[in-house]
């Protein structure tokens, strides 16, 4: 069984920080890429930051460089969030995504991922 569960979310501050944990099973890591996704009160769902199988990473979004930072644990089907200098605009679900596709397609929500069922994180004073 293919299963993702993404953990780790709650209401801080602005300014505050949190860390997301996204753990994959029954999945072949070879070749998967792994990716924290956002979807905002009516807005789209966006691509945050990705890791690929051999651990290149990279942001979606220019909004987060330099605050956010996803990287994998010495379990290797474990991928985290770090999301450092919160901002209330970075009030979501995040959503972890997963998939066999080219690293250069993961930002883009239109392709088939593999996805969590979400968690919420909130910044507000």
């Amino acid at each position: 069984q293919l299963q993702i569960v993404e953990s780790g979310g709650g209401v801080v501050q602005p300014g505050e920080s949190l860390s997301l944990s996204c753990v994959v099973s029954g999945f072949t890591l070879d070749k998967l890429h792994i990716g924290w996704f956002r979807q905002a009160p009516g807005k789209e769902r966006e691509g945050v930051s990705i890791i690929s199988d051999t651990d290149y990473y990279f942001h979606c979004t220019d909004s987060v460089k330099g605050r956010f930072a996803i990287s994998r644990g010495n379990a290797k089907n474990t991928v985290y969030l770090q999301m450092n200098s919160l901002k209330p605009d970075d009030t979501a679900v995040y959503y972890c995504g997963a998939a066999y596709k080219d690293i250069q397609d993961m930002c883009d929500i239109g392709v088939e991922h593999f996805w969590g069922q979400g968690t919420q994180v909130t910044v507000s004073s």
